[in-house]
């Protein structure tokens, strides 16, 4: 599957499933009548247009367009990490395969619209248990994933970045900060289907092309 949206500060990001990229390479050459490569930067021979290729996490060192699509013959072993305020999902990823999960949620109070002290003492109860749910989250992310770290090959995080930011401060899990890739995936409310489509998102390439 291609899919495509504008990028910030021009031209666009498509993504590409990775049994596809091979396929999408040869259109571009073939659009472009041929192109120059420069590790994982192609121009367009007839006309300049310039792609710029993204391996997916775990294959951040390839180096040209040969050596990622042999990469992504063999997928790396991925963990996730997928996170909102009212649920969590850990995992763990062999290709598009989740060998180990786990999903958990959690209630917690929504805003209020009275002012004064019940304001501020709902705002009290909503920051306790945000805390609550990122020691929580936490556990979970310890059980699932910490065990594997010495096996992933990147740490794939998505939902909420404040709330990632708040479960990966936990000591503990300093061997899965050091594994985490800087791209945050966009998710729905942590579930197993939720999972199972950010490790298909997370395979992906990205592709910017200007224009």
């Amino acid at each position: 599957m291609v899919t495509a949206r504008p990028a910030a500060g021009g031209g666009r990001w498509v993504e590409i499933s990775p049994e596809r990229l091979r396929g999408w390479l040869d259109g571009f050459y073939g659009r472009h009548q041929g192109a120059d490569e420069d590790g994982l930067v192609l121009t367009g021979a007839n006309n300049g247009d310039k792609a710029t290729l993204h391996p997916p996490p775990g294959l951040d060192g390839v180096a040209d367009a040969d050596a990622l699509l042999a990469g992504l013959a063999v997928p790396p072993r991925i963990g996730l990490l997928l996170a909102r305020k009212g649920a969590v999902a850990a995992g763990i990823a062999d290709g598009t395969t989740i060998t180990a999960s786990k999903v958990e949620r959690f209630h917690v109070h929504g805003r209020t619209a009275a002012g004064g002290w019940s304001q501020q003492r709902y705002a009290r109860r909503r920051d306790n248990q945000a805390d609550a749910v990122a020691g929580k989250s936490a556990d979970i992310a310890a059980r699932v994933l910490l065990p594997e770290a010495g096996s992933l090959a990147a740490l794939v995080c998505g939902g909420d970045r404040g709330m990632i930011d708040a479960i990966l401060a936990d000591r503990r899990l300093a061997a899965l900060e050091g594994l985490r890739h800087p791209r945050l995936l966009e998710v729905a409310e942590p579930r197993l289907a939720v999972l199972e489509e950010a490790v298909v998102a997370a395979r992906k390439v990205r592709v910017h092309l200007v224009p």
